[in-house]
């Protein structure tokens, strides 16, 4: 069901400036082809073990064949209780630490999931800190996301001009993402993006969230917003036989169609994985079991970018 406060951000409207978008960029695409070839980074987030401790989130995703891991927000630690990635309030010196049992593990850690909101009173705070532990952590993004109704998008601007700066100084990049409200598209977010101009603050784009809270198809979206994408939360989405979340492969998204439009992004692009689950059924709610999904959605996806790649079959 598509939020009240999305009405204005409709198929129609995405798929319009869509149609205005990519004809204005054919040519500088056609001109440039795929010599500037991205390098996707496939990541898993620590989120898809938030049920278990995170020494087995970290175990489970190196052993699902992942070489990159995205950190989430909290675990069920052997304890019962449920204790964050990393806190807010966590040191640099922390994070460094968080960095290196990563990378004992085999993982390198290239995104930061903030837990909180740009307009959110602490925000400005927590964002700054979340920056300097990615950079003493050796994590190359910081997601964040939230509403920009109203004023709340000019507070956004304000607050990401001056963030952009300290993450540039630090040597990461902000991300922001799809959330529904004003921000729920991947044209939304670019608005945003494009009016700031900054290197240091870009879009991550999550197509399972556009499907979701618009009901819009996020292939036209991502083409309307893809010169703004350095990142990607990688999660699909079912309106039947229910309206669920799903691990890549397992929705109505088409992948190819997606992914196809960053072939020439160039440079590093994190696929971090956020779900991980098959629809319909009941929940595979054992570690093993999540690393049995983790493995197929990695295999999927890295199917998926085998197949963009492939040259084409010989001539008959």
């Amino acid at each position: 069901m598509t939020p009240p406060a999305a009405a204005e951000i409709s198929r129609r409207g995405v798929l319009q400036a869509t149609a205005l978008t990519v004809l204005g960029r054919t040519a500088d695409a056609a001109a440039q082809g795929l010599r500037s070839r991205a390098e996707f980074q496939l990541a898993c987030m620590t989120y898809v073990y938030r049920a278990f401790p995170l020494a087995r989130a970290l175990e489970g995703i190196a052993s699902a064949g992942f070489r990159y891991v995205a950190w989430g927000t909290e675990h069920v630690e052997a304890d019962g209780r449920r204790t964050p990635v990393l806190a807010p309030t966590a040191s640099a010196a922390e994070a460094a630490r968080l960095g290196r049992r990563c990378r004992d593990a085999g993982l390198q850690p290239v995104m930061l999931f903030s837990t909180v909101y740009p307009e959110h009173p602490t925000g400005p705070e927590v964002l700054k800190r979340r920056i300097e532990q990615a950079q003493a952590g050796g994590v190359s993004q910081v997601l964040t996301f939230g509403h920009t109704e109203g004023d709340g998008r000019r507070l956004w601007l304000e607050r990401l001009q001056v963030l952009g700066d300290f993450a540039k100084s630090a040597g990461v990049l902000l991300v922001i993402k799809q959330h529904g409200g004003e921000s729920g598209s991947g044209l939304a977010c670019a608005r945003i993006t494009r009016e700031l101009n900054h290197p240091a603050v870009a879009v991550c784009y999550d197509a399972g969230n556009v499907m979701d809270y618009l009901n819009a198809d996020p292939i036209p979206d991502l083409a309307a917003c893809r010169d703004q994408v350095r990142s990607f939360c990688l999660k699909d989405h079912r309106n039947f036989p229910r309206d669920e979340d799903c691990g890549p492969g397992w929705g109505e998204i088409d992948h190819f169609r997606l992914l196809s439009q960053m072939q020439g992004a160039g440079g590093a692009i994190p696929l971090c994985f956020e779900n991980v689950s098959r629809p319909v059924t009941p929940r595979r709610d054992t570690p093993a079991q999540v690393d049995a999904n983790a493995r197929w959605a990695r295999d999927y996806v890295e199917g998926v970018l085998a197949g963009l790649t492939a040259p084409p079959p010989p001539a008959e």
